[in-house]
């Protein structure tokens, strides 16, 4: 591993606390750029990161010019002291990575091309999901990455994906299902190994729906929730209540323009505040605050912005973490 800037020591150790960070969220929520930024504040703190799209789910590679992820690993930046991959897995390409993998690849070739693994996932529910973890499990054992953080499908189904090899092992699957969905299984109930990120706009429906999210994964899944992130919030500004103040006064149109405005802000900020608050008191884990960045489109430009704001706060997880740890 390459050396660590000192700075960014601290950070390094929340990034390192798990091998691989499952990003989810409710549709919207911004949890594909929470994902990016993740992976380029791993690789300026010196480590190397793969990032993991999944079928259907995802622009991940698209801040990096990239539109469509390869199965293969691609760079997503100039690689520097750390180093930041990308890739799409699907479960096709996974069944016929492990039929290759046991001596079957024409077998597997013909079963992605002919559709059969959609008639097996319709007698079996879950196979597919199991079949895209067990790839990310397969990863994690055997390739020499520091941190793989994974864009999970929306808040709705990322319990259903993440429970799918419990609930295969208590189906009664047996010979190769049973023994993928054990090891699946034990990889998500290791916080060492996996956690997962909650990603969460500061509005009533998502921060409720975050909060419902957690409490299924502890008790339906088992598996480590790190910290909460709250994605978009709005910026305060300097004197804006003064300046509302003295705009009260006026009734030009374009001063009445800059009230309404000033009226809005300081609205949507209050309401924020509430949400987050309530958040807070219902779901007490540490939290990550990200601005809401006013860009058409989002870019690498924007991602490296979210990055500065994201690092100290990751260097602050880290200390904690270290504060917790027994000497």
């Amino acid at each position: 591993m390459p050396a660590i800037p000192s700075g960014l020591v601290s950070a390094v150790d929340f990034l390192r606390s798990s091998r691989i960070l499952i990003v989810a969220g409710k549709g919207g929520v911004g949890k594909t750029t929470v994902g990016a930024t993740l992976g380029v504040a791993s690789a300026r703190s010196g480590l190397d990161t793969l990032l993991i799209e999944l079928e259907g789910h995802s622009t991940l590679g698209r801040p990096f010019g990239i539109d469509d992820l390869p199965y293969e690993d691609v760079d997503l930046i100039e690689p520097g002291e750390g180093r930041l991959r990308g890739r799409r897995i699907t479960p096709d390409e996974a069944l016929v990575d492990y039929l290759s993998g046991h001596g079957l690849d024409r077998i597997g070739g013909r079963l992605a091309q002919t559709g059969t693994i959609d008639v097996v996932a319709t007698a079996a529910p879950g196979i597919r999901d199991l079949l895209t973890l067990g790839k990310i499990r397969q990863i994690e054992a055997t390739e020499d990455v520091d941190l793989i953080i994974v864009d999970a499908p929306a808040a709705g189904h990322a319990v259903t994906f993440l429970r799918s090899a419990a609930g295969l092992s208590e189906a009664g699957a047996d010979g190769p299902v049973k023994e993928q969905a054990d090891l699946v299984s034990q990889m998500l109930s290791d916080d060492a190994r996996c956690q997962v990120v909650l990603v969460s706009l500061a509005e009533e429906t998502p921060i409720t729906e975050v909060i419902e999210t957690a409490y299924s994964l502890e008790d339906d899944v088992g598996i480590a929730l790190g910290p909460i992130v709250i994605n978009g919030l709005m910026p305060s500004i300097d004197g804006l209540e003064a300046g509302l103040d003295a705009l009260r006064s006026s009734r030009s149109k374009l001063n009445n323009a800059r009230r309404a405005a000033a009226n809005y802000r300081l609205t949507r900020r209050s309401s924020q505040a509430a949400e987050v608050e309530r958040l807070d008191v219902e779901l007490p884990l540490p939290r990550i605050d990200l601005p809401m960045i006013f860009r058409a489109g989002l870019d690498e430009a924007s991602i490296d912005e979210l990055t500065d704001v994201l690092l100290p706060q990751l260097e602050a997880l880290g200390r904690a973490t270290n504060d917790k740890t027994p000497s």
